[in-house]
């Protein structure tokens, strides 16, 4: 555990230090966000309108249309989120290969794949729209083996799906073609078993645990002022930890793909980034 921990640690530093050459990198995740929240904003004024969320959130029956609404969402919001995501890990490409990106750069590189982004944006939305069905329905009738079993095909489908975007920016393959040339790549580089070895979910909790602490402080001093420090500190961490795992998830690919270590990297970091589990 305190390896795992120690590794995260060093991965955070080095994507720190190539952050701080590149600051403009989280300008991807802040269009992300700032896009998605609209979108949302937007579609659930619609669907408001037509009672779905009622009916999302309660007890009733979600109809055709409901379920139609649901996926429009889900791939709308799946296609700006992959589009700049891969925007992201496109310029971080360009860093760890020992250029100096521009968001420009970039969103050049994500339009270029945008016909490729909208495939794969179908799929996902698809995919997670059952996974959020199926969970749905096993937490609604307790059925406890039902909600593990969607946990498993969850985390299965995450580590498949692992190298998509970068395999999208870089070979400029098709969804399908880039699902399997994921899990090849963690298959060849990792073995057929695999778990995660490193864990930005973890530092993520940190680093918003040390952005809380000022609006914890003038918190006594001002409740609102406090408030606004909570919210501009969340927004900020989740900000950077997000741009740190795009340029972590660049230098992976680099390794599992052409067995090459990204500027700054050392090459125990990314070897050993995930281990055979049993």
């Amino acid at each position: 555990m305190f390896a795992s921990i120690g590794r995260t640690w060093s991965i955070v530093k080095i994507c720190w230090a190539i952050l701080q050459k590149d600051r403009e990198l989280v300008v991807f995740p802040v269009f992300s966000g700032a896009s998605a929240i609209l979108i949302i904003l937007i579609w659930s004024g619609l669907a408001s309108g037509l009672g779905a969320l009622d009916r999302l959130f309660g007890e009733s029956e979600l109809t055709n249309v409901d379920y139609v609404l649901l996926l429009i969402i889900y791939f709308i919001v799946s296609f700006v989120i992959i589009f700049f995501n891969s925007a992201l890990v496109g310029a971080a490409m360009i860093r760890i290969r020992g250029g100096d990106p521009t968001v420009k750069d970039g969103l050049k590189i994500a339009m270029s794949r945008v016909s490729t982004i909208a495939g794969w944006a179908i799929i996902s939305a698809s995919v997670g729209l059952v996974l959020r069905i199926l969970s749905n329905a096993s937490r609604r009738s307790d059925n406890v083996i039902g909600q593990i079993a969607v946990a498993i095909g969850a985390a299965a489908w995450a580590y498949t799906t692992f190298f998509v975007i970068p395999v999208l920016v870089v070979e400029n393959v098709g969804p399908i073609e880039s699902i399997k040339r994921s899990k090849s790549l963690l298959r060849q580089t990792w073995g057929e078993q695999v778990t995660a070895n490193f864990g930005f979910g973890v530092m993520g909790v940190f680093v918003f645990l040390v952005a809380m602490v000022p609006a914890i402080v003038f918190a006594q001093v001002s409740p609102a002022l406090g408030l606004v420090l909570a919210v501009l500190g969340g927004i900020s961490a989740a900000l950077v930890v997000t741009t740190m795992d795009g340029i972590f998830k660049a230098a992976l690919y680099e390794y599992a793909a052409e067995d090459l270590v990204a500027d700054g990297f050392e090459t125990s970091l990314l070897r050993d980034s995930y281990k055979a589990s049993h």
